[in-house]
């Protein structure tokens, strides 16, 4: 009778020891599946990724080209356009000073022309009482 009751143990035992293995096994398969599900995800998010780090370069050298042209074009603002704005300006000086050179004697004939025609009158009258 011990016997049979050990039997019985050891034939559960042993259904037990099947039944865990199947779960096991089950459990690993399922495990194995979400594993391969999860490496195929983070591969695609890895090749995104890499999309993103590409992208990211060609914007990091257009940066670097659009970096090239400003500072191209600040230079030519410091070297040749502000140099050639002061010397306009300076010739604007100089013009607007001949100018105003040139309209004071201007101003001044005019004035010499008006005192001439008032001369010019006194002698007349003058000369018409000696007459």
């Amino acid at each position: 009778m011990e016997a049979d009751k050990i039997g019985q143990i050891l034939e559960l035992m042993a259904e037990m020891n099947n039944k865990m293995d199947t779960g096991f096994n089950k459990v690993y398969d399922e495990f194995g599946k979400v594993r391969s599900e999860m490496a195929d995800e983070f591969g695609k998010v890895y090749e995104e990724f890499d999309k993103v780090y590409d992208e990211f370069g060609k914007v990091y050298d257009e940066f670097g080209n659009v970096y090239s042209e400003i500072k191209s074009v600040r230079m030519t603002l410091e070297n040749e356009t502000n140099k050639n704005i002061k010397i306009i300006a300076e010739g604007h000086m100089d013009l607007s000073n001949k100018l105003d050179n040139a309209l004071k004697i201007e101003n001044e004939k005019e004035l010499f022309k008006i005192r001439l025609n008032i001369l010019e009158n006194q002698v007349q009258q003058i000369r018409a009482r000696i007459n």
